[in-house]
């Protein structure tokens, strides 16, 4: 892995993160077309690392949301909120192992072989969060509660799919309760910070137990974090200005476009995405 290469995938993972087009998508999508190996230990251990990076920028800009809720837990309950929202997420994550224990769980996506299915579904779920905003919810509910948080924990579940955005599932999670998009989006953002840590603390000791950790480079790791970082905090920025403004349908518009050309590539046989079938488990 170069300097460069995983710089690249740092930005990509910094924009993906917090704008509605799934980070990890777009990183498999990138490998595949790069021409590196999507299932490698040095890729699995890399994909921590970045995430890694994102995680900075969601302390960085709500330090006062976690400095707060640190220290008077009693009145702002927002920490609360986000452990309740974890358990969905975890339950979904459980599942999935049971549903694929051949794979791992979620592993199963790793390939790209539902990778243009998935881009569509998140295409989907953005033009219905416009749609719901439209109806009201874009002025009104400001605050979060226990079922905002369980339906979007559930809503981030689903997220952990390649390509279905984890912010653009949960912000229409947040507007299908209640919730307006500006109010969705930010608690959204800061629900990635336990799902970033709890990845960590699962998927890092699996990478320490397989011995990722010997498969990566230091110098490009550190520069792909850096610049996860720096992409991830213009990311979030740009969201919260935009998200009560802009329709989500243009990033729909955009991930339409690549799920359908995805789809063609697989459907007519190229040699530059996996076919659209569930790959042979690994012996």
């Amino acid at each position: 892995m170069s300097v460069l290469q995983s710089a690249f995938l740092g930005m990509i993972q910094g924009l993906g993160e917090f704008l509605p087009i799934s980070s990890s998508g777009h990183l498999l999508l990138a490998r595949l077309f790069l021409g590196i190996q999507t299932e490698s230990p040095a890729m699995k251990m890399l994909d921590i690392l970045l995430h890694i990076g994102t995680l900075i920028p969601v302390l960085i800009v709500f330090r006062k949301d976690w400095i707060d809720m640190i220290l008077h837990p009693v009145r702002n309950k927002t920490l609360l909120l986000l452990v309740i929202a974890s358990v969905p997420t975890l339950a979904v994550y459980l599942a999935a192992k049971k549903l694929f224990p051949a794979w791992n769980g979620f592993a199963v996506f790793d390939s790209g072989w539902f990778l243009g299915t998935s881009f569509l579904i998140t295409a989907l779920f953005l033009l219905l969060c416009d749609r719901v905003s439209f109806r009201g919810n874009s002025r009104g509910g400001g605050r979060v509660g226990i079922l905002q948080a369980v339906v979007m924990g559930l809503f981030q579940g689903i997220g952990m799919i390649p390509g279905v955005s984890r912010s653009g599932s949960t912000i229409l999670g947040g507007v299908s309760t209640g919730l307006n998009r500006t109010t969705a989006a930010k608690f959204s953002f800061m629900m990635s910070a336990p799902a970033i840590v709890g990845s960590l603390l699962m998927e890092g000791k699996d990478a320490v137990e397989m011995g990722y950790i010997q498969e990566i480079s230091l110098i490009p790791s550190m520069i792909g974090i850096i610049v996860a970082a720096v992409i991830g905090y213009i990311s979030i920025r740009f969201m919260l200005k935009i998200i009560a403004k802009v329709p989500l349908s243009w990033f729909a518009l955009y991930l339409a476009v690549i799920g359908v050309v995805y789809l063609v590539l697989q459907i007519t046989g190229s040699a530059a995405v996996p076919p659209l079938a569930v790959p042979v488990p690994a012996a």
